[in-house]
């Protein structure tokens, strides 16, 4: 088989597993990126996730991951929502969960039947490996490289076709494909993706600083989340699609056709009020093969803990108080917050001083304290 009709192969196979985009670029594509990503990891804008330092060279330059590699095979699979997802930010009460982490989990989906596509290399004498958002893969800028989308200002991909709502899969193989050509940059003075973030989290076009974004903050980041930051994260408990939703370019999306990727009932707007009140077997249940279920029950609640404090809704004081026992200091520390921000002054005062004598751990006694001073002032 000729290296185009492989490759036309490979596409007519993908077109058959669902996927709506497609394309192909060699392994020293995104040099360029490479050097944007040191540079963001020497200013410190990953935050915590040192995994993105630990392989660094790797996610630089395909050829360190896999020397044999010849192509990168770029797979899109369309998970754009039947609903706009601004829409919950609305419902203060309820939470607002992003749009790909409302259905299934995408990695398990999207794996297999990138196995499934690259068995046609497999049976042309070729190897390959598949990679989906779990290794040290520069999957944007690939897919950008190979023609199917550009990297927006939010430093996402922008499809013409799909808008911002593309799952990405790659394939390595040791084939010599036709690479296409990379698609050409259309944001043009747009900002609208900047100006929606919420959080600030862009310090300038095509930049991201991860440790002011809502995604980070709600997903990655482990730890008490900044004061300053919480504010701003809303009813956001799980992610962020403000800078995807804003952009014009969704205006040509459809909605998704996979059905285990559509958003079930359950997860669109959830009661905050339910969620605060998760046990550890209950959250499980509640997010199987969900994405959510990636972060724990602890970090989650810490978030749900956070909206209620954002929501303004008094009555939801009274979900909080089994949380300021929690066996988890991070849920202790948010539901502190959140109590400060809800609680008739006449009652804050005598429990923040009772809950300041009787807590062990320091960052959620400063956060009691910080309550005490709020209402002193």
């Amino acid at each position: 088989m000729t290296p185009s009709a492989l490759k036309d192969e490979l596409r007519a196979r993908a077109a058959s597993y669902g996927f709506e985009a497609f394309g192909v670029t060699t392994p020293d594509a995104v040099v360029a990126a490479g050097a944007r990503l040191l540079e963001a990891l020497a200013l410190g804008r990953h935050g915590s996730m040192a995994w993105l330092e630990d392989r660094a060279q790797w996610r630089a330059d395909p050829r360190a991951l896999w020397p044999e590699a010849r192509s990168v095979v770029l797979l899109g699979l369309n998970y754009g929502p039947d609903h706009d997802p601004r829409a919950a930010l609305e419902r203060a009460s309820h939470a607002a969960i992003s749009v790909y982490a409302q259905g299934d989990d995408y990695h398990d989906l999207i794996k297999g039947r990138l196995k499934q596509v690259a068995g046609a290399l497999a049976s042309a004498g070729h190897a390959a490996k598949v990679f989906v958002d779990t290794a040290p893969v520069m999957e944007k800028p690939l897919a950008a490289a190979a023609g199917l989308g550009w990297q927006g200002k939010h430093t996402n991909l922008v499809s013409r076709a799909h808008g911002s709502w593309l799952f990405l899969g790659a394939i390595f193989t040791t084939a010599e494909l036709p690479p296409d050509e990379a698609e050409t940059d259309r944001c043009g003075s747009c900002r609208a993706c900047l100006d929606a973030c919420p959080t600030d989290a862009f310090p300038a076009p095509y930049q991201l600083d991860a440790r002011r974004c809502v995604s980070y903050l709600t997903i990655e980041h482990a730890g008490p989340i900044p004061r300053e930051l919480r504010p701003k994260l809303g009813n956001r408990i799980y992610g962020c699609d403000d800078c995807l939703a804003a952009c014009p370019w969704n205006k040509f999306a459809e909605t998704g056709r996979e059905m285990r990727l559509a958003a079930r009932d359950a997860l669109r707007t959830p009661e905050l009020r339910r969620l605060a009140a998760l046990d550890d077997a209950g959250f499980r249940a509640l997010f199987a093969k969900s994405a959510v279920k990636r972060i724990g029950r602890d970090r989650f609640v810490r978030n749900v803990a956070i909206a209620i404090g954002n929501s303004g809704d008094a009555s939801l004081a009274e979900a909080l108080g089994p949380l300021l026992d929690d066996p988890s200091p991070v849920v202790r520390g948010a539901s502190v917050w959140a109590i400060a921000r809800l609680a008739p002054p006449a009652t804050l005062a005598p429990l923040a001083a009772r809950r300041l004598a009787a807590e062990t751990d320091g960052d959620v006694r400063a956060e009691w304290r910080a309550a005490l001073d709020q209402e002193a002032a």
